[in-house]
């Protein structure tokens, strides 16, 4: 049985038709797959996978910033690090950045790549080192990748602290001495000192107070008007993301299943996941009246997905071809993308 699984996980590689690069993308994700094996047994038998991303298909424009918003374990986290090749290798489907293949690239290309594609962490204190002080944490890959001359190194981390706000003296501190949104300063500090095309911010602002996390998210905004920086926004907070994103992508249990430009988005979402999402988010007016739509029942396990559309089980629109047959991505509008038999032609 564990041989017949693991064979059908190697034939899933070649479901999607690979697309051609444009130039207008710095990112072109297609068919994205990444399943995590479960093991069992004395001798760790395959017994199924945890299908964590299971065929994420959008394209990233420079110089925007595209949300990725989601309940949690939908798998927006794990979509973010697969697209770094962060988590191993992808199960299946493309990634291409300025039309490279990621996952074609060797070591050596890929550690040349790797400063182009930065990351920044959701928990800013336990993604650094509690061992070393403020300016070798930003500095370190720096020097690695030999980005500037060594007599010209203490002044690039001084300018670099300076764009996000830190003096130079952070730089002998280490970072149990700074509050929760000067250590996220740091660790922008730490992805920009690359030069980076590219940067996953993976809910950058969910852990620092609201008053915090505005100047983060402007600081955010100002690096990339200042850099041409092109983001991938993940987060929880629905207001952030229209605030901060040019495009948003709904996920759920590991599919993309809305996909368009924030202002499409959130004036007509398409998908009742969406609809549903959105109607969750607090309205600043005591007096007005929220039309809040209530899932019922809890995420199916991403190890066991339901059959046919994966939404089927919560969804009050639910019709007999959703339990059975797998939804395809219309264009409803320009730009505008639905994963829903409701708006099959």
């Amino acid at each position: 049985m564990a041989e017949k699984k693991e064979r059908s996980s190697l034939e899933i590689r070649n479901e999607f038709t690979p697309v051609e690069y444009d130039s207008k993308y710095i990112l072109m994700v297609n068919a994205l797959k990444k399943y995590f094996p479960i093991k069992d047994g004395l001798i760790a038998h395959t017994v199924g996978y945890v299908k964590a991303v299971d065929g994420v298909t959008f394209n990233l424009e420079r110089g925007t910033t595209m949300g990725l918003v989601g309940e949690s374990g939908c798998g927006k986290t794990t979509c973010g690090r697969t697209i770094l090749r962060l988590a191993g290798e992808k199960t299946g489907g493309q990634v291409l950045f300025n039309g490279q293949e990621v996952y074609d690239l060797s070591a050596k290309e890929m550690r040349a790549l790797r400063p182009k594609m930065q990351i920044i962490f959701q928990d800013p204190f336990s993604s650094l080192s509690p061992r070393l002080p403020v300016g070798e944490i930003i500095g370190e890959a720096v020097r690695e990748h030999n980005l500037v001359p060594a007599k010209e190194f203490d002044d690039y981390i001084d300018d670099i602290m300076d764009k996000c706000g830190l003096q130079p003296f952070h730089k002998d501190r280490y970072p149990h001495e700074f509050s929760g949104g000067q250590r996220q300063r740091i660790c922008i500090a730490r992805a920009l000192a690359l030069n980076p095309e590219f940067v996953v911010c993976d809910e950058p602002v969910s852990a620092l107070d609201v008053s915090i996390q505005a100047q983060i998210i402007n600081l955010l905004k100002d690096l990339q008007e200042q850099f041409k920086l092109t983001y991938l926004f993940i987060s929880h907070d629905l207001s952030v993301v229209e605030h901060i994103s040019d495009s948003v992508g709904v996920m759920y249990l590991g599919d993309l299943v809305e996909y368009g430009s924030t202002d499409n988005i959130f004036s007509n979402p398409l998908h009742p996941y969406t609809e549903a999402l959105f109607s969750a988010i607090p309205i600043p007016d005591p007096d007005a009246k929220m039309k809040r739509i209530v899932l019922e029942g809890s995420i199916p396990s991403p190890a066991n997905p339901p059959s046919g559309c994966k939404f089927h089980t919560r969804c009050a629109r639910c019709t007999e071809r959703c339990k059975h047959e797998t939804p395809c991505q219309h264009e409803v509008e320009p730009g505008h993308y639905v994963v829903c038999h409701l708006y099959d032609q």
